[in-house]
């Protein structure tokens, strides 16, 4: 219930705590089309006078654990395109990738295991990256905004070779983890393997990522920038932009085709491909406009920690 204090001339200044809702909270997040917020807010109230409020955003993280058995399980996925045209067919592009597991964390590098065959007449180039999907729904419609937040480009492959990536890794970014048990907003990901096959459609795989905050406890990555198996990675939340940011792979590098929204349905591409061409702002956390108060951590079922809060001042 709501307390009243009565204050003197003067200034005040007092710190306060409070307890967040037992019930899960969806991991704060802004993107494309809709954004997720929470904010504290305090009241004053004056005699005679108008109320004065000040309000400050409250970061809220639903943590995801990546070691949980879901998203311990490898992925794997494999693929072949016959190229040629009408009259001739020069033979098969074959591929094959595997992933250890479903579930990383920011900071982390994902090994990435893929056998490529080139039984064509063509000069291939592998490459690998990391997408984002947001998904957004409302009044019964759904809109959905897809972009690319890290790539990795493998070597040329000769007609008639084949080429082995064993552990080829691609650094995940500092983006949001993934949201997905909000019902009107979702953040999920992918880790894509695919290939430019000159004069023919791409030959593209994909495989589930889940993005957590917490690491897998033994099986931190040798790149991974986690210093410690059981810390957890926030640098997403304090992030800001660089001054001069570095320009962000060519989004022609990864959906250059027309055919690309038929070939993956489920991921449709933006509209507009020149978005891509600039920083992907939407997949990265963006800069706050207010010091972000302390996390909000959902590690124990039965939290009985309260938030501490900075302190509050009014002068009357």
């Amino acid at each position: 219930g709501e307390e009243s204090l009565i204050l003197l001339d003067g200034r005040h200044e007092f710190p306060f705590s409070f307890q967040l809702p037992q019930e899960p909270l969806v991991t704060s997040f802004t993107g494309k089309y809709g954004s997720i917020q929470y904010y504290v807010k305090a009241i004053l109230e004056r005699p005679a006078a108008p109320d004065q409020s000040v309000q400050t955003e409250l970061q809220v993280i639903s943590h995801i654990d990546v070691s949980s058995p879901a998203l311990l399980t490898p992925v794997l996925r494999s693929q072949e395109k016959m190229v040629g045209c009408w009259f001739f067919t020069s033979g098969p592009v074959s591929l094959s990738a595997k992933i250890e597991r479903k579930g990383y964390c920011n900071g982390e590098a994902i090994p990435i295991y893929a056998e490529i065959e080139n039984c064509s007449s063509r000069l291939i180039v592998p490459k690998a990256a990391i997408f984002q999907t947001q998904t957004y729904l409302a009044s019964g419609k759904t809109k959905t905004f897809r972009q690319m937040v890290a790539n990795v480009r493998g070597n040329h492959i000769a007609s008639g070779s084949t080429d082995t990536w064993n552990g080829k890794t691609l650094k995940i970014p500092p983006v949001s983890p993934s949201i997905l048990d909000c019902c009107i907003i979702r953040v999920e990901y992918s880790l894509a393997v695919y290939i430019h096959i000159p004069g023919a459609k791409k030959l593209m795989i994909e495989m589930p990522l889940v993005i957590g905050t917490i690491p897998c406890i033994g099986f931190s990555s040798r790149n991974s920038s986690i210093t410690s198996q059981f810390s957890v990675d926030m640098s997403w939340l304090a992030l800001t932009m660089p001054e001069h940011p570095e320009a962000p792979p060519n989004y022609a590098d990864v959906v250059s085709e027309e055919e690309f929204s038929r070939h993956v349905p489920a991921y449709p591409p933006p509209i507009d491909c020149e978005e891509q061409l600039c920083c992907p702002v939407f997949a990265y956390i963006q800069e706050f406009r207010f010091q972000p108060p302390p996390l909000y951590s959902e590690i124990d079922p039965h939290p009985t920690d309260v938030e501490e809060i900075q302190p509050v001042s009014f002068m009357l």
